[in-house]
């Protein structure tokens, strides 16, 4: 059964009712149940009107340059802090890297890591 995998992931991480925009992949059908789910055929068109997958892509696209071509070695348990990163930079790309690099010092002001809880040494 498509979606048997995907489905419980999209249940503990989409709020019921919301918006789910997807393309034609088999895994996404029945989504249409629990959500508002909006479908773009790329045999058709890659976007109409305010349907389309463009912004998953382009952050997908991010993450994969930066896994190959910056980090080169990425260990799967990490993955979610270069998600993370991919994230921020796909939420910023409108800024430059002046902005971003405020935005983050702005975020970390004030704040204090100790190496030893960075290596997890208790206090």
């Amino acid at each position: 059964m498509p979606g048997r995998t995907l489905r419980p992931e999209v249940a503990k991480h989409v709020e019921s009712g919301a918006t789910i925009y997807t393309d034609e992949l088999a895994s996404h059908k029945g989504l249409d149940t629990e959500y508002a789910h909006m479908v773009i055929n790329h045999a058709e068109a890659y976007a109409k009107g305010h349907v389309h997958t463009n912004g998953m892509e382009n952050l997908r696209s991010l993450l994969k340059r930066g896994i190959r071509g910056t980090y080169v070695s990425v260990e799967p348990f990490h993955l979610f802090r270069y998600l993370d990163e991919a994230a921020f930079r796909f939420n910023t790309r409108k800024d430059n890297d002046a902005g971003r690099f405020l935005r983050v010092v702005a975020s970390v002001a004030g704040k204090r890591l100790e190496f030893k809880n960075l290596i997890g040494e208790p206090s």
